[in-house]
């Protein structure tokens, strides 16, 4: 096919691209955070216990590892939209189907099935972005995207607590899948092919060797890695805190969900500074000023919960901290992350998302034994020790990305 030149400037049209992009993105995770108000409304229907609520959550992103070996690969040949596509219609029909389920299982396993939406989002979707635009375009179209994104943990948990008030929880899947639908006759209709190498091998093969070899590549590894760490304490706030808020602190439904607010519109804070900045200075340079945020915020949370077991206020501005840090570094980091490999860009893009996906089930796991066997105390440090261990890695991948650019320089 013939190659695809980047865009520096944005039209109405090109503009639908991402917008619809987003807009499943945005339908995969308000699907989880709608319904974490009902959470404990389905662990009671189906009569277990509250730690099921961080189950749902975990089996979501499990999906989300299952096909990205693949599906990077298999859009580098034959290309990103009809991978794509496909991957939006599948979300939408088992979000229709959660309509019915019987059961925990049946429900976690929907969920598992919807989590492999991910898979098509990070490997194929965000590697389109970056191929369509140039790299300060790139950036700050991920970094909007994001704040898009993060209106469904900011407005999922005040939306879902007040459709509960009039609706059952199973109807909001209606809703999900039509959003996704939206998106899909959106993507139909102006995503542009930026792959598709019919010269590309697709044999078991030639797939495990192009990953051996990122798995062997610093960059590749400590990037995916840090990117995945730096989310964790994102996650697996969105996770436990209707445990934390509802469950053990006596909090109302709509309490739980205004508690969100300062974490999530702190990260849109971020994004929106990052934008601003993306065209004015280095890449890099983002990374360098979050890291102050990102690191402070997660110790302020860690030092207010042993000093108070109970203290969820500070947990929540410590949090809301540390989220500014997270939109300022997120954006810039993954692209760094997947141009400092010469693979196609889809397998650097399923590498990413499946180191990423994989470290984040991890680290909600660590999160939730810690929460439960030792409480906010035991919380907030597994988060604290994922932002020092991010921090070692960003310094790591920082200094290997300029001794590469001072070894390519003339």
């Amino acid at each position: 096919m013939a190659l695809y030149h980047p865009l520096s400037q944005l039209t109405r049209r090109h503009l639908i691209f991402p917008l619809s992009l987003v807009l499943f993105e945005f339908a995969t995770y308000i699907a989880h955070d709608m319904i974490q108000p009902g959470m404990l409304l389905v662990t009671q229907e189906f009569a277990v216990g509250p730690e099921w609520v961080s189950t749902s959550l975990t089996a979501y992103l499990i999906g989300g590892l299952m096909l990205q070996w693949l599906l990077g690969p298999l859009s580098d040949r034959v290309g990103r939209r009809p991978v794509l596509l496909s991957g939006v219609a599948f979300f939408m029909l088992t979000c229709v189907a959660t309509h019915w389920v019987q059961s925990i299982e049946q429900f976690v396993l929907l969920r598992f099935l919807q989590g492999i939406s991910l898979c098509f989002i990070g490997s194929v979707g965000y590697a389109a972005v970056q191929e369509a635009f140039n790299e300060s375009l790139s950036v700050k179209i991920m970094a909007l995207m994001a704040n898009v994104a993060l209106l469904a943990p900011l407005a999922g948990p005040l939306a879902g607590a007040a459709f509960l008030s009039v609706g059952d929880w199973r109807t909001m899947f209606w809703l999900f899948g039509g959003l996704s639908a939206i998106a899909l006759v959106g993507l139909w209709q102006a995503m542009p092919e930026t792959a598709g190498d019919k010269e590309t091998p697709l044999s078991l093969k030639s797939i495990g060797k192009g990953y051996f070899a990122l798995l062997q590549d610093r960059q590749v590894m400590s990037g995916s890695l840090a990117i995945g760490l730096v989310t964790i304490p994102c996650l697996s706030w969105v996770a436990l805190s209707p445990v934390i808020l509802i469950h053990d602190s006596g909090l109302s439904r709509m309490g739980y969900a205004l508690l969100q607010l300062p974490v999530f519109m702190a990260m849109i804070a971020g994004n929106f500074t990052l934008s601003r900045l993306a065209s004015r200075v280095s890449i890099a340079q983002p990374l360098r000023l979050g890291a102050w945020p990102v690191v402070s915020g997660l110790a302020m949370a860690a030092v207010a919960t042993t000093l108070n077991e109970h203290s969820y206020l500070w947990l929540t501005a410590g949090l809301s901290i540390y989220g500014f840090g997270t939109g300022l570094v997120s954006a810039g980091l993954y692209r760094m992350t997947l141009f400092s490999s010469s693979a196609g860009k889809g397998s650097v893009a399923a590498m990413v998302g499946m180191v990423t996906i994989l470290v984040f089930a991890l680290g909600i796991e660590a999160a939730k034994a810690s929460y439960f066997s030792v409480g906010s105390r035991g919380f907030s440090l597994v988060n604290l020790t994922c932002g020092l261990l991010w921090l070692g890695l960003v310094l790591a991948f920082l200094r290997e990305n300029q001794r590469r650019q001072s070894v390519v320089r003339p």
